[in-house]
Formats: structure tokens, C-alpha cells, sequence
């Protein structure tokens, strides 16, 4: 088991090593025979949505006024990623890093668009806890977004732009990008509350005495995804953090308010994860005391039998002993007074113990 773990965790570096920089390298699990690409292309008082069909359709759009988002799904079709590139003149680093789903998250500035990394959390089914890369390139007109497969949690912008709700048809590029960082960190709440639910569960149990017999495997899945989720999410505040000082002219004045309060929500769900990790050991140290505790049950039930029948066996060992010459031997109820009195000798430590709460 340990190979096969080991093997996991470097197959995706290996894939990498000794390649030229640059090289496309898709490092995730997630296959697709093609890459679905939907645009919206929109300004204040229009907008145009349609699905690709053609990679080449999207360089349409790069020279035009209106702002556009163009969101492909699938990485691992490695030509078309590199037609894209070469349609939006984007670096092969770019590229590179766009189908390394390992990739920490990062922002790149270059002269005519800026490049930034992030990952998006969610559930699934069985409440296991997964981690997408979403790569974002944002151009003076438009935002290119890579995904790994379909669903995310962009459909919440997708349904702002339709309807022209809020400020997003009337601002710039900018601003999309914001609306799309903003809706990733908006889903970390809802893992941050799941994360709390299942930690606040098992403080219960273990508080309540209701221990199972794999709590101890709950509790270190808890902090596996503890951090995990603290790797996806803390790098994210020193992307915005340089969005926010920075001085990039695609990054214009009026929209730095909006990624501050980005941080703003950052920082609070930063915390947030560093107060459950404490409650992650917490709960690790209590889960130890319960079981020495149980521990501490048995052997005062076992301590409190030995110290009753140490006096009992004490006076058999002695009556026991086979010398002629022991007065009681010869008389006539010997057996029932020493019964009696190993009887009466049982019930009075059963009282000493109950008076003390031992028992």
C-alpha cells in the first residue's frame, strides 16, 4: 500500500521531468474527446451567447469593443489549448500552467494581459471534498476562463450577464474578473459551513460518550481536507493582495474597492480555517482522552475486584494450608463461620467502595 501511495504522488511530476519548458503536459484525470467552448460576448444594452464550434470562432472576439467571456471546458485536448494560445498570442508558460492542474494558485502579469490561477472547491455526491484548477486570462476586452470539465459555480454570473443585473454589463473586463474570483470565494463559505457542521458532529459525539469505533478515521479525513482546503485558499490572498496594490493599466481605480473586498472575505475565511484546524487537534486530543478514559473505567472495575477478593483468597490460602494442628479445623460449623465471614468481609468493601463513589 505505501508503493502504490507514493507512486500517486509523484506520477504527475514525473510527467514533467526532463520536458522543455513550455511543453503542454495535461497532469489531471479528468479526459474529454472535446472541448466545449461558450462565449458571451455583451455591452451595456446587448449581449450574445452562443457554444463554439470552432476554436478559430473565438479570436473573433478579441479585437472587438463590447467585453467577452470566453469559458472552455476540458484540458486535455492539447492541440486545441494550444490553438487558443496562439489565437490570443498567450505565453507557452501560460499554456504550460493552464493543463498543470497541480499548479499552485499564482498570478503572472504580462504586457498586454495577466494570467492568474486559482482553485475551485466543491462536494460531490459523497461529501468528499474536490479541488478544480480554474485558469484565468485577463485581456483588455475580454476574460478567457480553462476548466477541467463542466459545472462550476459561475452560474450565478452567467445569469447577471443575461439579464444585465448589476454593474457587470456596464463595466470593463476588470470587473468580470472580479465577478469570477468573487464567485469562487463566495462557494468557500459554503465549504468553510460544511467543514464546521462535520466538525461541530464529531465534537458532539465524542463530548456525548458517542464514540464510534472509526472516529479516530473521520477525524484524520477532517484534517486531511482542512489542509487541503488551506493550500487552495491561503496563495489566493497574495493574488489579490497584488491585484489590489498593483499597478496594472488593466486593473482600472474604480474596481480596486471591489477586490478588496475579495481580501476582506479572504482574510475572514483564512481565519475561519485556522480556528477549525485548532478544533482538528482538539478533537484528536479528546478523541485520546476518551479512550484513556474508558481505559481508566476498566481497570478501577478490575482494581476494585482484585482489592475485594485479595482478603477473600487471603483467608481460603490460609485454611487451605495443609498442617495438621489448626484449631479451626475441628469444630463443627468452622466452614459456615469462615463463609459468613468472607461474606460479611465482601459486603463491607462493596459499602467502603460505594460510600467513596468508586463504584
Amino acid at each position: 500500500m505505501k508503493k502504490k501511495r507514493t507512486k500517486k504522488r509523484t506520477q504527475h511530476y514525473k510527467k514533467h521531468t526532463g520536458q522543455i519548458p513550455g511543453t503542454l503536459v495535461y497532469t489531471g484525470e479528468k479526459s474529454h474527446k472535446n472541448v466545449k467552448i461558450e462565449s458571451f460576448d455583451y455591452t451595456k444594452d446587448s449581449i450574445s451567447e452562443t457554444i463554439l464550434t470552432n476554436i478559430e470562432d473565438a479570436k473573433s472576439f478579441k479585437e472587438t469593443d463590447s467585453v467577452t467571456w470566453i469559458n472552455i471546458d476540458g484540458l486535455s485536448s492539447i492541440g486545441e489549448i494550444e490553438n487558443i494560445g496562439l489565437q490570443y498570442d498567450l505565453h507557452p508558460l501560460v499554456l504550460e500552467d493552464i493543463v498543470n492542474t497541480t499548479q499552485r494558485p499564482k498570478i503572472d502579469e504580462y504586457d498586454d494581459y495577466l494570467f492568474v490561477v486559482l482553485k475551485m472547491l466543491y462536494y460531490d455526491k459523497d461529501e468528499n471534498i474536490v479541488i478544480e484548477q480554474v485558469s484565468l486570462v485577463l485581456g483588455k476586452n475580454y476574460v478567457l476562463s480553462f476548466q477541467e470539465s463542466e459545472g462550476d459555480v459561475f452560474d450565478t454570473i452567467r445569469e447577471r450577464i443575461r439579464i444585465g443585473n448589476g454593474r457587470i454589463r456596464g463595466l470593463k473586463s476588470d470587473y468580470l474578473l472580479y465577478a469570477l474570483i468573487d464567485a469562487v470565494v463566495d462557494n468557500y463559505f459554503s465549504i468553510i459551513e460544511t467543514l464546521g457542521n462535520k466538525i461541530e458532529d464529531l465534537e458532539t459525539d465524542l463530548f456525548e460518550g458517542h464514540s464510534r469505533d472509526n472516529i479516530n478515521i473521520e477525524v484524520q479525513q477532517l484534517k486531511r481536507e482542512i489542509l487541503k482546503v488551506r493550500r487552495a485558499i491561503f496563495p489566493l490572498r497574495e493574488i489579490i493582495n497584488r491585484i489590489e496594490k498593483g499597478e496594472h493599466p488593466l486593473i482600472y481605480k474604480r474596481t480596486i474597492t471591489y477586490y478588496r473586498d475579495i481580501y476582506d472575505h479572504l482574510i475572514q475565511v483564512s481565519e475561519n480555517i485556522d480556528i477549525y484546524r485548532e478544533m482538528i487537534w482538539s478533537l484528536m486530543d479528546m478523541y485520546m482522552t476518551t479512550i484513556s478514559n474508558k481505559m481508566n473505567e476498566v481497570m478501577k472495575v478490575l482494581t476494585i475486584m482484585s482489592t475485594i477478593f485479595i482478603p477473600l483468597t487471603f483467608l481460603a490460602g490460609i485454611y487451605g494450608m495443609n498442617f495438621e494442628y489448626i484449631p479451626e479445623l475441628k469444630y463443627r460449623y468452622g466452614y459456615f463461620v469462615l463463609l459468613g465471614v468472607m461474606f460479611l468481609m465482601f459486603l463491607g468493601l462493596l459499602y467502603y467502595f460505594k460510600r467513596r463513589k468508586w463504584l
